[in-house]
């Protein structure tokens, strides 16, 4: 017999919460996390994107966060890293949905590109949760504006990534800071190598979970395309963009260069398309992203770090321009697109040069071309770089 949430020993304005929000079993992940962090285990967890690994680890916090903490400040109880903005910013929302009945509840997100007086000022209030990336704490932490002492719950979610995006200096110095009595929380989608060596250090006796991951390849429809160039790479996405059933559609290109180049292109033929990448300042991102919701963005052009947390239920296509970097890229990419969805499509563009070729994949023939030069908007300024996306943001409504 599967079990319930309410069989998990969650506090009643926790377990309302999460009714409302439409759950009713937890998922392998959560059903496995959960019981052991609200014991107060350390735990090193394994589970692809899309599993609910952040009800996981924000459930348990939430419960302890109930009891009244013995020690007195204005510093966080918990404290979770994200290697993104949009993931923290998903991080958070989440959390404000699982506590909306906690009234006293109070949470506050520290990510670059968002105003560091603002965040200071939150700061100087008592706050029972952070959800941040490490390169602002790190600003912060530097300022004396960020106080551990009552820290009791630390959480590295996509852990992997925070190592593979340079975190882990931060990370070390980060945690050197908290509590050695805390509890620590670590997700990653792999325990190799130097993601492994920091978890062995951060945690005390973990429960080691892996969740199996669940096969629903029946739900997507994938191809690979062959091109001869990339000219010929641009039309077959012009082709597909035009006589495909999309809804909506993330892009994704290796390069944050590459983002707006063919953002540009896709908007000057017409598509109702924006970019998102690192770069970007907050303002631009938020609205970008709020376009997406709203559907006035139905194409939007993003690199692997920056599309990280989106949550848009409206996702139909996903189409890698580049070709991910590192296998379980495919997974981060295509992940939280899957969930709850009937079907889906993804399409993998690929140099004939670079993967070989074989009966089973999809080749499209086409005579050779000059190759297009897409560095030409590799040495924009930041003023035409926002001016593009002024005008795009304008063209889509929100002028």
């Amino acid at each position: 017999m599967s079990i319930k949430f309410a069989d998990l020993n969650l506090d009643k304005n926790i377990l309302s919460a999460v009714s409302s929000e439409g759950y009713e079993s937890p998922t392998p992940i959560q059903a496995q996390a959960i019981p052991s962090a609200l014991e107060g285990r350390d735990i090193m967890a394994s589970a692809q994107t899309g599993s609910g690994k952040t009800a996981a680890f924000l459930l348990p916090t939430l419960q302890k966060l109930t009891k009244r903490s013995e020690k007195p400040g204005k510093g966080p109880r918990a404290l979770v890293l994200t290697p993104t903005r949009e993931l923290a910013a998903q991080v958070e929302k989440n959390a404000l949905a699982y506590a909306k009945n906690m009234r006293w509840f109070r949470t506050v997100s520290i990510v670059g590109g968002a105003s560091f007086g603002y965040q200071t000022r939150a700061l100087s209030k008592p706050v029972d949760l952070i959800v941040a990336t490490p390169g602002r704490l790190m600003d912060l932490m530097q300022s004396g504006k960020v106080d551990f002492e009552r820290l009791e719950v630390l959480i590295l979610d996509e852990a992997d990534r925070m190592l593979d995006m340079g975190f882990i200096d931060d990370i070390e110095t980060i945690v050197e800071a908290t509590p050695s009595d805390r509890q620590t929380l670590l997700f990653s989608a792999t325990w190799d190598g130097a993601v492994g060596k920091l978890a062995r250090k951060l945690t005390k006796d973990p429960e080691i979970i892996e969740v199996e991951r669940v096969d629903d390849q029946g739900k997507i429809e994938e191809q690979l395309l062959y091109c001869d160039d990339m000219r010929h790479k641009n039309r077959l996405l012009d082709h597909i963009l035009r006589d495909a059933d999309i809804d909506q559609c993330v892009i994704f290109t290796s390069t944050k260069a590459m983002t707006e180049v063919i953002a540009d292109e896709l908007y000057e033929k017409g598509f109702a398309a924006n970019c998102l990448h690192g770069d970007m300042p907050q303002g631009w991102r938020n609205r970008t992203l709020m376009d997406l919701r709203k559907g006035r963005c139905k194409i939007l052009v993003a690199t692997d770090v920056a599309a990280r947390g989106i949550d848009v239920p409206t996702i139909t296509h996903v189409i890698n321009y580049d070709l991910p970097k590192q296998a379980e890229d495919y997974v981060h990419r295509i992940g939280p697109y899957r969930s709850g969805r009937t079907h889906g499509y993804c399409d993998y563009f690929c140099r004939s040069e670079r993967i070989r070729q074989s009966p089973q994949n999809r080749k499209i023939h086409r005579p050779q071309t000059a190759r297009t030069d897409h560095r030409r908007h590799g040495t924009d300024t930041q003023t035409q770089t926002g001016r593009r996306q002024t005008e795009r943001q304008r063209r889509l409504g929100r002028s």
